[in-house]
């Protein structure tokens, strides 16, 4: 099995998660910078702008660096083909099945990395033709799956024979030895880079996280077949309350539209839609990217040879 820091070219092995509206230039380029894997989200941006984004990263990092493409998008196909034509590193997806790109981004020696929910997802992947798969369990924050991290991982890995990377409920040591200790080859992370300085964030969003105690995210949208797990605030409670009142698909979609960016860029506590992981709880100061990744691995060989194993 491909060890995943050679796979990608990187130092440590983390992938920093692909959050719409949030990963920009400046995060990814600060985490490849540190030795991970910085990803670009393109979101629901046209290829143009996620173009600008490409080159505003490489000129702040010469390491490798990825594209997350979600693929409801209707941008999806122009990006797909963008990240051709700009001899992106790796590719990481969601919401979607990547199957019919896969072949393409092969032959331009793109490394392929789907987040799946399942096992199933997950086999098919594989077949597909993609180079590893991105487990990721339901406590992670954005859209979200049904299983746990811990449940799914060591499934999934048991199910393929490429490299199964972690993700959600990761923002320590502990958690990173864990997520080894179940199969995986790496991590992806998201929620802990939230705070950290390079994250274009608003004051607000980082201020949410780090006052948020283990109870404080919620999962709304579950009624709608999209299930988000947010920090809890206005908004949240009242889409909660309109979904048990019976509330049509079109009066919550119209009350969540525009909320992340309302929450991103004008730090919006009441109508903004503040996307984070049950992690939340643990994350207390801002830090630069490469202080964080570097408490994630640092101290696992330590922590590691003081297990007791009963």
């Amino acid at each position: 099995m491909k060890n995943i820091c050679k796979l990608l070219k990187i130092d440590y092995p983390i992938i920093q998660g692909g959050m719409a509206n949030i990963a920009n230039h400046t995060l990814a380029a600060a985490v490849s910078n540190a030795g991970g894997l910085g990803v670009i989200a393109a979101g629901g941006n046209e290829a143009d702008k996620v173009r600008e984004e490409i080159r505003r990263c490489r000129s702040l990092t010469n390491k490798p660096f990825g594209v997350n493409i979600m693929l409801m998008s209707p941008h999806a196909k122009s990006i797909a083909q963008l990240v051709i034509d700009e001899k992106i590193a790796v590719v990481t997806t969601g919401a979607g099945n990547p199957g019919p790109f896969i072949a393409n981004w092969k032959s331009a020696e793109i490394v392929v990395l789907p987040v799946v929910p399942s096992v199933a997802f997950a086999i098919r992947m594989e077949r597909a033709g993609s180079d590893a798969v991105i487990v990721e369990g339901t406590e992670a924050g954005g859209h979200i799956g049904e299983l746990t991290t811990m449940a799914l991982v060591p499934q999934v890995v048991d199910a393929v024979s490429i490299p199964v990377i972690a993700a959600g409920g990761i923002a320590d040591h502990r958690q990173v030895l864990a997520a080894f200790a179940l199969g995986a080859k790496g991590i992806q992370a998201g929620t802990i880079f939230l705070n950290s300085e390079e994250c274009p964030v608003h004051q607000n969003y980082k201020h949410l996280i780090i006052k948020a105690k283990d109870t404080d995210t919620i999962v709304t949208g579950h009624q709608t077949g999209a299930p988000v797990r947010v920090i809890k605030n206005k908004m949240a409670r009242q889409y909660i309350r309109l979904t048990k009142e019976g509330a049509t698909l079109e009066v919550l979609e119209k009350m969540t539209l525009g909320s992340l960016k309302r929450a991103v860029t004008e730090g919006d506590l009441e109508t903004g839609s503040f996307m984070a992981g049950q992690v939340a709880g643990m994350v207390k100061t801002n830090r630069p990217v490469r202080e964080i990744i570097e408490s994630l691995f640092d101290p696992v060989e330590k922590y590691k040879a003081n297990l007791r194993v009963l």
